[in-house]
């Protein structure tokens, strides 16, 4: 099933009114105890088949903006979770908020006996086919707007970049993140020119380098 996410808050590459990007000098590993619980946690989930990769940023994605915007990177990943282990019926809606509050757990609250994906096995995979595009090929991104999970950015939608890498064959996250198999295709590195993306004010000379899946290109 794909949840109706189009053009969400998550993708803000190239939006203004943000601000500049605060940079923090010597940055720890996590600000705070209960962060590191959470990387555990959304390991265990996706080793477990609870989810996968792209499922789980899909559940990010799928955040109300405000949220979003004031919760910071493991708060949403917390968010997360929680969607997917309500969606998954390991959870029962509202469950975490009243054991927060301190109410019992369930009686006899046990996960479904059969997760909805596999174990993690890693993105790469084996096609027979060739890669449609070469290193120097000019192509242009296509100017798609998918309703639910992707990987293709906004800001780069329907500009023009040249090939400067082939990557091997992935799992593709459009169809993964949504259990609609994992059709592997090849990704390639594309090149695009910041007056390409941004306009006559961006700086010479500079590019943008991105990793696009095959059929986000034409």
């Amino acid at each position: 099933m794909l949840t109706l996410v189009v053009n969400g808050i998550h993708d803000m590459g190239g939006m203004h009114g943000f601000g500049p990007v605060p940079v923090e000098v010597n940055e720890p590993l996590f600000h705070a105890p209960w962060e590191s619980r959470v990387l555990g946690m959304a390991f265990q989930v996706v080793a477990a088949g609870w989810s996968n990769i792209d499922a789980f940023r899909h559940a990010i994605e799928r955040l109300e903006p405000a949220t979003y915007l004031s919760v910071g990177y493991y708060g949403r990943w917390l968010r997360a979770l929680e969607t997917i282990l309500v969606e998954a019926d390991v959870l029962e809606p509202g469950e975490l908020d009243a054991r927060l509050a301190g109410a019992p757990a369930r009686a006899g609250a046990i996960p479904p006996a059969a997760p909805r994906h596999g174990a993690f096995g890693g993105v790469l995979r084996p096609i027979d086919s060739t890669p449609r595009f070469s290193v120097g090929d000019q192509v242009v991104a296509r100017n798609v707007h998918p309703p639910g999970h992707t990987r293709l950015p906004r800001y780069v939608r329907g500009k023009r970049g040249v090939v400067h890498r082939v990557h091997p064959a992935c799992v593709f996250p459009d169809t993964h993140a949504h259990g609609l198999g994992e059709h592997p295709q090849y990704v390639y590195g594309v090149r695009f020119g910041a007056v390409e993306l941004w306009g006559a004010d961006a700086e010479p000379g500079s590019t943008v380098h991105l990793d696009l899946f095959e059929e986000y290109l034409a």
